[in-house]
Order: C-alpha cells, then structure tokens, then sequence
C-alpha cells in the first residue's frame, strides 16, 4: 500500500491541469498522488464522474441517530476538499442537505470552490439551508419538472423516468452549462443510483478505523442474488494517514 502525500509542487500542478487545455510539464507521473488525481483535474470534452463515500470500518457512515461528525479522519476530510477543488461541480441529494446542512465548499485545500448541485425532485429543500445562505458559487437546483414548477435561473427542470431522476440526464444538464467533471458526494441513495446506472468512473471510499455498530451504510444498491454480480472494479490502495482510500476504476469493470 502506497502513501498518498501531497505536495505543494503537485497540488499546483494538479490545478493548472484542471484550468489548462493540455499537460502539465514537469510533473512525476509515478507520484501516487498524480495517479489518484489528475484523471479528475484534467479537463474532458465528455462527463466524468468521481463518487466519493467516506465510512467506517463495518461501512456506517453515521450513527443510528444521525450523528455523521469525524466519521471520516482529518486526512480523509482533506481528500474530500481536494476533490471538491478539482471537480466543476459537486452533487448531493436533498436528504444529505436536509440531514446534515453541508456547505460543499473548499476550506481545507487552495483551490476553486465547485458549483453546488441538490437532486430536490419535489421541492424539499429548506430556504435556510447553508449552501443558499452562505454567499459561495451558487446552487443548482435539480426537480422533477411534474412535480415541482417553481421556477428561476438557479432551477433546473428534467423529466423523472420511472418515478426518479435519471443520473445521465442530469449529468446532460450539467454538461449543457460546461459543468463536465462531478464528483457525487452523498447520500448513499444518489451515489447507489449513479454507480449501478454505470455513470461513475471512479468510486473512492475513504475507509476510518472506527466500528460504529450500527447507522446508515454508505452505499445503497440493488440488490444482487450471487457474488458474481458484484462489483468487482480494478482498486488501488492508498494510505491517507488517519484513513484509507479504495480507489476503484468502475468504467474499467464493465459497469458503464
């Protein structure tokens, strides 16, 4: 298992590949680093995905009660801030906004805060929710265009297949306005839906050793009847420090 520390040098050359039209010189590319993430800086004609799930040990990712602080170690919370500094835009469900108020924005790392995108089919977000109130990028609003007709610039209408939205329509919506590289922060059902329709090129899951015992799982899936319908995606393993980091290939697996 390699140990992912990033420099100074690589983190600014990781931010000129995202905001350049070609490579970046002198730059190791055996850095474990530079593997980890310059396919997400690098800029792509088409969508790229990164989902990024960060768990305990037994795969919880809060208590029972809903209590989600320090699931993840320090250096798992800098993963994730990285992330977020190289994506064009980060998606959550309405129900992680609900639960947990996040602000999505980049604090832990230099670096561009991400447009903020809320799956909100029906119309449930809270007008008091941070990530409206708090003066960063602003939130695109993605609903269900029959059963929510409010409108504006910050709203964007698609049509539910099936009773949900699709996660390749809305990455065609996010396209539309250049948004190409996304990462999927949460919750376990909107990551469940991107991974098992074959949208996620990369799934990270950033594994702290804690043992919570019970609470919500990370990820939420169809469910699967014999171990060979199971994801078995091409995986690197890297040390963090406080946490480790699966990064799995999933386009690679056949799942997309």
């Amino acid at each position: 298992m390699q140990r992912l520390i990033v420099s100074d040098h690589t983190w600014q050359s990781l931010l000129r590949l995202k905001g350049s039209a070609g490579d970046v010189a002198g730059q190791d590319r055996d850095d474990p680093a530079w593997q980890v993430y310059s396919a997400i800086a690098r800029p792509s004609p088409a969508s790229f995905v990164v989902a990024q799930v960060g768990q305990s040990l037994d795969g919880r990712v809060a208590t029972i009660s809903g209590d989600a602080c320090d699931v993840s170690g320090p250096d798992g919370i800098l993963h994730l801030h990285r992330l977020r500094a190289l994506v064009d835009a980060v998606i959550v469900g309405v129900g992680t906004v609900v639960a947990d108020d996040p602000r999505l924005t980049v604090r832990e790392v230099e670096g561009p805060c991400p447009v903020r995108v809320i799956i909100d089919p029906r119309g449930r977000l809270p007008g008091e929710a941070s990530l409206l109130n708090d003066g960063g990028p602003q939130a695109l609003v993605i609903r269900d265009r029959s059963a929510c007709r409010e409108t504006g610039g910050h709203i964007i209408h698609l049509e539910a297949r099936d009773g949900r939205l699709s996660p390749s329509d809305i990455l065609g919506a996010l396209a539309a306005r250049g948004l190409h590289t996304v990462l999927v922060e949460g919750g376990a059902d909107t990551i469940g839906a991107f991974l098992s329709s074959g949208q996620v090129d990369r799934l990270h899951v950033a594994v702290s050793p804690i043992v919570i015992g019970s609470g919500p799982a990370g990820l939420v899936l169809p469910t699967i009847t014999r171990l060979d319908e199971a994801l078995r995606a091409p995986c690197r393993i890297y040390d963090l420090g406080s946490d480790i980091l699966f990064d799995l290939e999933c386009r690679k697996s056949g799942t997309g």
